[in-house]
């Protein structure tokens, strides 16, 4: 028995050691998933009146009334000739009234298939209308700054890109919106590394489901959205989709489209989370056990290890881990005007993460796939 605390202790020092190559890791690697480099904004050229007449935008909306006037009024001034399609997903508010109000063509949508989501769904019925080139896929709740529809147009058709994406900037206008907003971006950078999504010859693929403009042909050559019907990821299962059949992505960080759906409660970041976190491990127990032991070992133990071994070994182990996870986590916090200093509440926010990630787990297990929208998608349908 007198043996017990000292193999714990062994086991918190081998933890810490573990979490601080970890987080040196995400520093070293090649294709810097911690840095922003890959972002895009709006160009100067953006006061000019744009032709977007090759342009249709298809925005699914279920109950989206708040949101959706400011969305169509940052829509509408992007150019000339844009086709906006508003498919209303079933609502019960009057989200169709305001998408009618400010000009757009609105489709009223059925309830989902068995084994759709009802985002793909709507997605599907409004793609049935599309005539152009392009078709830019837009969330409810994102608003864009004028010129971006035109400058991503502009870098698909320069570098060839089928599929660009753009991250939109969430609210931070809030303290829980402060503390977990850039956390969310960091670790969907760490899942996605932007650096290898871009990358023809990586199988990485990723990308932003707020905002994708995607070649109309190339989005129904990958089956368009019947091929991905019950993905809950289905952003980033699309630009697999489309990789796969040897076509170029890209996805990155911009301010010019944002998010202006409010976070106000822990609750309803922790529903938007945990729907999906489980599914991001291919509900792999295996998976959810190594990412709960890195997690563990690289915002708990490794930054303070010392408080149960306070020698100097602990002490530069901590050192060197604050260090990394200031220069891994402070390129996010500064491309969102964050203070650097926020990287001190790092353990606080993996404990939060990896808190919903084991609810998205437990739902699963009960049999509950995803919940969003009032709606509950059950774990035996498939992606």
């Amino acid at each position: 028995m007198a043996e017990l605390p000292l193999v714990g202790l062994l086991g918190a020092f081998l933890c810490a050691v573990l979490g601080a190559i970890g987080w040196w890791s995400i520093l070293f690697l090649p294709w810097r998933p911690s840095s922003t480099r890959e972002q895009i904004e709006a160009e100067s050229y953006a006061q000019l009146t744009h032709d977007l007449s090759e342009v249709t935008v298809l925005i699914p909306a279920r109950n989206e009334a708040q949101f959706i006037d400011h969305t169509l009024e940052t829509v509408k001034i992007q150019g000339s000739g844009l086709r906006i399609i508003v498919i209303d997903d079933q609502s019960s508010d009057s989200t169709a009234q305001s998408a009618q109000k400010n000009g757009a063509w609105v489709i009223t949508g059925t309830a989902p298939p068995t084994g759709w989501s009802g985002k793909l769904w709507a997605l599907e019925q409004g793609l049935q209308q599309v005539r152009t080139a392009y078709t830019l896929l837009l969330d409810a709740d994102i608003a864009l700054s004028t010129g971006i529809i035109a400058t991503l147009l502009k870098k698909a058709k320069n570098e060839q890109c089928v599929l660009v994406s753009l991250m939109a900037a969430p609210p931070m206008n809030n303290i829980m919106e402060k503390l977990l907003m850039p956390a969310f971006i960091f670790f969907f950078k760490l899942l996605y590394p932007f650096g290898l999504a871009n990358k023809s010859a990586s199988r990485v693929a990723a990308a932003a489901g707020g905002c994708i403009l995607v070649e109309t042909s190339a989005l129904r050559s990958a089956g368009a959205f019947g091929s991905l019907h019950s993905a809950l990821i289905d952003d980033c299962t699309l630009a697999a989709h489309i990789k796969r059949n040897g076509k170029k992505i890209w996805i990155g960080l911009s301010h010019s489209a944002r998010s202006h759906r409010g976070y106000h409660k822990l609750d309803t970041i922790w529903e938007m989370v945990s729907r999906t976190a489980y599914t991001q491990l291919n509900y792999s127990s295996l998976l959810l056990i190594f990412c709960t032991v890195m997690m563990v070992s690289m915002f708990w133990f490794a930054p303070f290890v010392f408080l149960l071994l306070p020698d100097l070994k602990t002490y530069m182990i901590c050192a060197i881990t604050w260090l990394a996870m200031y220069l891994a986590y402070r390129p996010t916090l500064i491309y969102y005007y964050r203070s650097p200093l926020w990287v001190l509440a790092l353990p606080v926010i993996g404990a939060l993460y990896l808190a919903m990630t084991w609810t998205s787990a437990i739902r699963y297990w009960r049999g509950e796939r995803a919940r969003w929208k009032d709606r509950q998608y059950e774990s035996k349908t498939d992606d």
